[in-house]
């Protein structure tokens, strides 16, 4: 899975959950993990306690170690 740093302060940003706070800044942001290939949102799968993402663009499954993420202002 691919990290994603804290625009503001560039430290490291947690990408399990959608909305975070950085511990260092307090910056809060929405965490959206988006298509290797195309660069669209993916929708989150959970099932059995895995995760998976799914691209409606593509119309594939993304493998988790592919995704690329994104922090934004909330």
């Amino acid at each position: 899975m691919s990290s994603v740093n804290c625009p503001g302060c560039g430290e490291p940003l947690d990408t399990r959950s959608r909305n975070v706070t950085c511990g260092h800044c307090q910056g809060r942001f929405r965490i959206t993990a988006l298509c290797p290939d195309c660069a669209e949102p993916l929708e989150r799968l959970k099932a059995c306690g895995a995760v998976d993402y799914f691209c409606n663009h593509c119309n594939s499954l993304i493998s988790k170690s592919r995704v690329a993420f994104s922090a934004s202002p909330e």
